[in-house]
């Protein structure tokens, strides 16, 4: 039985591995390799964020690159972890670029502290996902 259960161990250990692979692999933005052409680096362009407060709402525009379309799903989780509620969301594509725009209410008792929180929040995360790993 102590053979069978180290045997178990060892295969759920190795599948967490292989998942926790497959989880960097899907979230990572890979350096563009110097000799590409410029044709193949079309959609290949660091993320932009601007998170603007009028009164209690909040308006994203997320400006990325065909290749960081994920970074749209995930601005709307961090605004829903915040406990901002989405209001309108919606994008569109020019060329090589995906311009993203998000309104959200904060909140009526949100602070202009709080609101300048989840754009530092929001900022971070574009701005680290969009850091190139060598």
């Amino acid at each position: 039985q102590l053979d069978e259960a180290a045997k178990y161990i060892k295969k759920m250990q190795i599948k967490l591995e292989r998942m926790k692979e497959k989880i960097e692999s899907s979230t990572r933005v890979e350096k563009p390799d110097a000799r590409l052409s410029r044709e193949t680096m079309v959609g290949l362009r660091p993320p932009q964020i601007d998170v603007r407060e009028v009164g209690s709402a909040l308006e994203v525009v997320l400006v990325t690159g065909l290749d960081c379309m994920f970074l749209f799903n995930e601005t709307i989780r961090l605004l829903h972890e915040e406990g901002a509620e989405v209001v309108n969301a919606s994008y569109s594509v020019l060329d090589d670029a995906a311009f993203h725009t998000i309104h959200s209410k904060v909140g009526q008792s949100a602070t202009g502290f709080e609101a300048a929180r989840i754009s530092g929040r929001l900022k971070k995360f574009v701005y680290g996902a969009a850091s190139f790993e060598v």
